[in-house]
């Protein structure tokens, strides 16, 4: 697993650090858990967003019906 480097507030780290021991969990998994809720939400949000679009092609779609054309007859002249 790859290593990042962070500079974080020394009071901050203090607070966060009392907190996962109360939690009976470390820094550095807290700091996991956020970035994998953030990637995961991230992911959500796109397939929310995918939903909405393809609902709405399928509310506005016409049938358009047969394609009487070809590619050859729009470029007669």
């Amino acid at each position: 697993m790859p290593n990042i480097t962070l500079s974080v507030d020394e009071e901050i780290i203090k607070k966060v650090r009392k907190i996962a021991i109360e939690k009976d969990t470390t820094l550095t998994q807290m700091v996991r858990d956020f970035l994998t809720s953030v990637a995961e939400r991230n992911a959500a949000g796109r397939k929310k967003a995918a939903r909405r679009l393809d609902a709405s092609f399928r509310k506005y779609a016409r049938d358009m019906g047969e394609r009487e054309w070809t590619r050859e007859s729009l470029y007669e002249r």
